[in-house]
């Protein structure tokens, strides 16, 4: 990247008189890392005390061992600190884009930073790098410290490169040449140790069983393979269900969904160059819920309550709501028969 574009990141921080980083809903390696660093960018800016808000849960154990072991701090979502913020105070937004979609803050609220790989529409910021390109919104951030020559410490190093490794799976998934090159340039600088503490956390038995739960719920119509959780506390067993259903030989395409409290949360791979699986997630439930991603990675949220108001039967629910969205997700796939 330019050395222009990460001192217009520069300027504009040095302008404010204080920030306020906003993560997604549930946050990922990806996203707090990238927060890390962009607060520390603030600071070499002049702003003091830079503050990451997070909605949600940090449930994946090792989303928990990342904010643990690397001490970041952050503070709960309030909405007064969007609203009452004083003049020269900016917000940004890492690893998402649009107030309301997948984060808290209200629709409308005026945003200064927008950095972002996913697709998204109707980005309006001061300052704006979306790169869909991208593998991951840590190489982007990474890219910044370089050209601002601000040298990482450990934790920042660290944090950085293992969040590119965790949103490439290891550089299996959406690599460019990028993360390669920004890796090859944090290596130097992080805990390996370390990194091998957070690439091994220990695994809850709530998400063993709702993994067990979607293998012996698993339907597959050629290539595609489709399988829910039922209901957990886990809500990061799904991506992870999704990741180990996606290994299976001669499945190509996986889509995964569970109950997490009142809502249902879903989670799609496919290497399938012939399936774009954010368009097949937002096409069939765009009109209920927000879903989503990229051609080989997505996700998607759907509010429970419309499902709910048939039956107050945890069993019946469960099984109108895998009716309803085998249904739709067959119908978004063009699969209807020969499953198995």
């Amino acid at each position: 990247m330019s050395r222009s574009r990460a001192h217009q990141l520069h300027d504009l921080l040095a302008d404010g008189s204080e920030i306020t980083i906003v993560c997604h809903n549930n946050p990922d390696p990806d996203c707090l890392a990238s927060a890390l660093a962009l607060g520390r960018i603030a600071a070499g800016a002049g702003i003091d005390e830079p503050r990451i808000l997070y909605s949600g849960d940090i449930s994946h154990q090792q989303n928990r061992a990342f904010v643990n072991l690397l001490d970041i701090d952050l503070e709960r979502f309030d909405a007064a600190a969007i609203q009452d913020r004083p003049a020269g105070s900016l917000l940004a937004f890492v690893d998402h884009s649009v107030p309301g979609a997948n984060n808290p803050v209200p629709e409308g609220t005026p945003v200064n930073i927008v950095i972002d790989h996913h697709p998204a529409e109707d980005i309006d910021a001061q300052f704006v790098d979306h790169r869909e390109e991208i593998g991951a919104a840590a190489t982007i951030l990474t890219q910044y410290i370089r050209a601002l020559d601000i040298e990482p410490d450990t934790v920042l190093a660290t944090a950085l490169l293992f969040a590119i490794r965790r949103e490439t799976l290891n550089f299996l998934r959406g690599a460019t040449r990028a993360e390669y090159d920004a890796a090859g340039y944090l290596h130097d600088h992080a805990d390996h140790e370390l990194l091998r503490q957070l690439s091994s956390p220990s695994v809850t038995g709530a998400t063993l069983d709702a993994i067990a739960t979607a293998i012996d719920n698993r339907m597959a119509t050629a290539a595609v393979l489709i399988s829910h959780v039922g209901r957990t506390t886990e809500r990061d067993a799904v991506p992870q269900a999704a990741d180990y259903l996606a290994t299976l030989e001669g499945v190509e395409t996986v889509i995964v969904f569970g109950i997490i409290h009142g809502a249902i949360h879903l989670s799609a791979r496919s290497p399938d160059p012939r399936i774009h699986v954010g368009d097949v997630l937002r096409e069939a439930f765009a009109d209920v819920g927000s879903a989503g991603g990229h051609h080989n990675v997505a996700g998607g949220e759907i509010p429970l309550g419309i499902f709910a108001d048939y039956t107050t039967d945890d069993d019946q629910l469960l099984a109108i709501v895998e009716q309803v969205i085998t249904a739709r997700l067959l119908a978004a796939l063009d699969l209807t028969n020969g499953t198995n």
